[in-house]
């Protein structure tokens, strides 16, 4: 069966977007959105508290079936890459407190699925939410935004793997 509600996360210490994508019938549809904004002052360790926090109650309150996280690309900057992959870690400890299924979606897997070009810009893949998959409410902020992508991704995903009878 189709996964009906997915929580996506684009995760990051600094901002991490979060967005309840369903399904109202066949169409996807947003249910809410938010970027968790940790305090750069504060330690490492409590930063992370927080975003698990944050993850933990959108995981209560919105009851999602599944949870499809933005994969970390490792590029130049290691340094910000272990502090997204240490985020991705308590997104990943959220989920499994709470026995809900992750799947993680490398960046050009969410444009491709989203915009149908893996090196989409960010407005590109929000117009495309908006124009061309007929989601309202798709927020401005890019965290979010991303958040959106990568659920409307797995969305999309698990749609294709059923009716192949793929399973994962």
């Amino acid at each position: 069966m189709f996964d009906s509600v997915t929580l996506g996360v684009d995760p990051g210490l600094a901002a991490s977007g979060l967005a309840v994508v369903g399904r109202e019938g066949s169409r996807p549809a947003i249910v809410w959105t938010d970027t968790v904004r940790t305090p750069s002052g504060l330690a490492e360790a409590s930063r992370l508290r927080l975003l698990h926090e944050a993850v933990a109650t959108a995981m209560r309150e919105h009851r999602p079936t599944a949870v499809a996280v933005e994969r970390v690309m490792w590029g130049r900057n290691v340094g910000s890459a272990m502090s997204v992959a240490r985020a991705t870690g308590v997104i990943l400890l959220a989920a499994a407190e709470a026995g809900i299924p992750v799947e993680e979606y490398a960046p050009l897997e969410g444009k491709m699925a989203v915009a149908g070009v893996g090196n989409a810009p960010k407005e590109t893949l929000r117009r495309a939410l908006v124009r061309v998959h007929g989601l309202e409410g798709v927020p401005a902020e890019p965290n979010a935004a991303d958040a959106v992508a990568v659920a409307f991704c797995h969305l999309q995903q698990v749609r294709v793997r059923t009716a192949v009878g793929v399973r994962r």
